[in-house]
């Protein structure tokens, strides 16, 4: 098996990444070695189930592990309170308890629901993490932020909590959607621009490769991003600080997202308010204009969106800015690129500045 291992750092409260191909033929095995739970409800969306939901329940069951699958509709729009109200109903009459486990199997929306139900079902029961699409891989599945959303913002309802393990497997990325595969390197791309100048220009130089999932290029790709999230997340594990930088992109482009009623994919999304708060930098003398185009360059390399919708109502954006959870007092706070692989946290932006990006054609 062609494997990387790390771990994220928090003392007694440390965990492990597996990544490489086949891992997920390694989860019921390890969990037989080294349990987290009695037993193991696996949550999943119903597309997510249909694909791998019963290889891992028959490998897991094999093994002598009791588990069972717990699945919701797949989509954004599904990640209610309600939805974790009937998954918690259906622990409690399943019998589940404080000594069993969950294990999420599935992209962010999964990763995210299954942690938040795990941290408040029972107050607090283990969980590990099977995050089947890139963007679950490289960035939500590892750092412990879960959540729901509510009409007036992404994940406005959430908690940290931190998983056992996280097994990412980099063969599942062949059943992914192109869209949603090209959706996941604007977060991979992140990690590049706020943190590693080193990073950016590989990504640039391995394109193909990574497009074409080599596991050459895919498997060093994503223990980078894991690495960096972890260094960030053993520094400011609950984003008093430091951690506020992988919210690169996530600003703006949680506006937007929200205001095309979830139309536009998370990651094209980020891709769309990276590219804004590299011309916000410019526009509020932050950075320079290259550093504007060098993101652009990127994302249009890999496929993704740089421009907000003319169709969006911009008004609408603007609420959801003034809604964001990194708002304060009314003031918004925006990561901005100052080069490439530093980036700088403020809510000194002129509004005229806010508006110009917004606006502009």
């Amino acid at each position: 098996m062609n494997e990387q291992t790390l771990t994220v750092g928090l003392d007694e409260r440390s965990y492990p990444i597996f990544i490489g191909s086949n891992v997920l033929a390694s989860v019921a095995p390890r969990l037989e070695a080294h349990p987290v739970g009695k037993r193991y409800a696996i949550i999943s969306d119903e597309t997510v189930a249909g694909i791998y939901g019963q290889r891992l329940l028959d490998a897991l069951t094999k093994a002598g592990i009791g588990c069972s699958l717990i699945t919701f509709p797949a989509g954004e729009e599904h990640k209610t309170s309600s939805t974790v109200t009937r998954l918690a109903s259906e622990l409690a009459q399943q019998g589940f308890d404080r000594g069993d486990a969950l294990i999420a199997l599935g992209g962010g929306v999964v990763g995210d629901i299954t942690g938040f139900l795990a941290s408040i079902y029972m107050r607090g029961i283990p969980f590990v993490q099977i995050p089947t699409t890139l963007l679950s891989q490289v960035d939500s599945s590892v750092g412990g932020k879960t959540g729901v959303d509510i009409p007036e913002g992404k994940n406005l309802i959430g908690t940290f909590y931190q998983p056992r393990a996280v097994f990412i497997d980099i063969d599942v990325l062949a059943t992914l959607p192109e869209q949603e595969l090209r959706g996941g390197l604007a977060e991979v791309i992140k990690y590049g621009v706020i943190l590693d100048a080193a990073f950016f220009q590989r990504l640039l130089e391995q394109r193909e490769q990574i497009l074409d999932l080599e596991p050459s290029a895919l498997i060093p790709m994503i223990r980078t991003c894991c690495a960096i999230k972890a260094q960030v997340v053993e520094e400011d594990e609950r984003e008093g600080g430091l951690r506020r930088i992988l919210n690169f992109g996530h600003t703006i482009g949680h506006a937007v997202e929200a205001a095309s009623g979830f139309e536009i994919i998370h990651g094209f999304a980020v891709a769309i308010g990276m590219q804004a708060a590299a011309e916000l930098a410019g526009l509020a003398d932050y950075g320079d204009a290259r550093v504007a185009v060098a993101i652009r360059e990127i994302l249009e390399a890999y496929g993704l969106p740089t421009e907000i919708p003319s169709s969006l109502d911009r008004a609408m954006i603007r609420r959801y800015l003034l809604s964001d959870k990194k708002t304060v007092d009314g003031r918004i706070f925006f990561v901005l690129p100052t080069t490439i692989g530093r980036v700088t946290v403020t809510d000194q932006v002129a509004e005229e500045a806010i508006d110009a990006v917004l606006n502009r054609e």
